[in-house]
């Protein structure tokens, strides 16, 4: 009957893992507003329910506290894993460290398979080595972990002028919930270490473990490896209303840019200093991560300007260049099905299309398009 009722459980975690796979970190549309319009407070309610819908750094720290009966040990062993991703979650996010979030997540997945690996003595009983240091492990993947934090967090608009305090608020959110979901982890394994079924339960909860962060890195690993190939910056666009490149009169467009799934796409004008672009895009619905900047004439150095980011269906508004140069949006569907998105701008400016990240970006004239050709 007790293996029976764990089978019906492991059943139901399995599930919960691949509807959820690609969105370890998601946040709701309600949490993203609350991100752009600002608040401490609202940085740390959003990060405690952030941490709490992280079911791969969650399935670390049970790990973390299986077998941890003693109060002084479990402040330890847990302490360690907060301050090391503390550390990167704060320093990457301030310095703007990205680093390819399917290969994070993939290592994360293999730290969840180690702790529990260790858990079970594998290190002794399969490989007939002793285990390394489990305070310099748990510290080490720890830093790691800080790193999956700062790249979902990056993927928000944060506040220019106080980021420092919303990074810190955000983490402090994290920390919240860490304990939250501690204290009921803390509560049931108290309360189970009691019954006879323990022992057998301790075994397939951490092979379960293993078994499901080998799932999440093989799942993290085909993401990336098919990343790869949507990686070049693609325009596909049609032009709806005349194509007239003429810097003394106010142009209108409505611009259509398919991104393929798991692609991304970069779409940009040419605006002289202090020229004002009105613009305003959305999909049928889907939500696409972008980021609006600029990027100075003649400019060498690979500096940009940006000017707002996020994760959103729709955006608009109206910009000022502040020097003469390319602006306009990069945008990123993560999701495994194409995204339309509908582009209507209106100013002085003149088209550019870009087509991989390696080449630099054409104006329209130079490639002798049509009032209606495709870009």
């Amino acid at each position: 009957m007790f293996f029976k009722s764990m089978k019906v459980l492991l059943g139901v975690i399995i599930l919960g893992l691949i509807s959820q796979v690609a969105y370890a970190h998601g946040m709701s549309e309600a949490d993203k507003q609350a991100i752009i319009d600002g608040g401490n407070l609202l940085y740390m309610w959003i990060g405690a329910t952030h941490m709490l819908s992280g079911y791969d750094h969650l399935a670390f720290v049970f790990g973390i506290i299986f077998f941890l009966s003693n109060f002084r040990d479990i402040v330890k062993y847990v302490s360690a894993f907060t301050v090391g991703h503390s550390i990167t979650l704060i320093y990457a996010t301030f310095n703007g460290i990205q680093l390819n979030y399917f290969l994070i997540d993939a290592v994360i997945a293999l730290s969840v398979c180690y702790i529990a690996f260790a858990n079970i003595d594998g290190f002794r009983k399969y490989l007939s080595v002793n285990p390394p240091n489990m305070m310099f492990m748990i510290l080490g993947l720890g830093l790691i972990h800080g790193f999956g934090l700062s790249t979902r967090l990056q993927e928000l608009p944060l506040s220019a002028d106080s980021l420092l305090m919303n990074i810190i608020s955000f983490n402090v959110g994290i920390e919240l919930g860490q304990i939250t979901a501690l204290a009921v982890m803390l509560l049931l394994i108290a309360a189970w270490r009691k019954r006879h079924s323990f022992k057998a339960f301790s075994l397939i909860a951490n092979y379960s473990l293993i078994l499901a962060g080998a799932f999440l890195f093989l799942m993290q690993m085909h993401d990336f490896s098919h990343d790869g190939e949507t990686s070049n910056i693609a325009i596909a666009a049609e032009v709806t209303s005349p194509l007239i490149i003429d810097e003394n009169s106010v142009l209108q467009d409505t611009i259509t840019v398919d991104i393929p799934a798991r692609g991304e796409i970069e779409y940009k004008v040419m605006l002289s200093k202090a020229a004002v672009l009105e613009y305003t895009w959305k999909t049928a619905g889907a939500e696409l991560f972008f980021d609006f900047h600029g990027d100075p004439k003649d400019n060498t150095a690979g500096s940009f300007k940006s000017y707002s980011k996020g994760t959103k269906s729709q955006a608009s508004g109206s910009l000022t260049a502040p020097f003469e140069g390319n602006h306009g949006w990069y945008w990123q569907n993560r999701s495994n099905q194409p995204v339309q998105v509908t582009l209507d701008v209106k100013g002085v400016y003149q088209l550019i299309t870009q087509k991989k990240k390696s080449e630099p970006p054409k104006l329209a004239d130079d490639l002798n398009l049509g009032a209606h050709d495709s870009l």
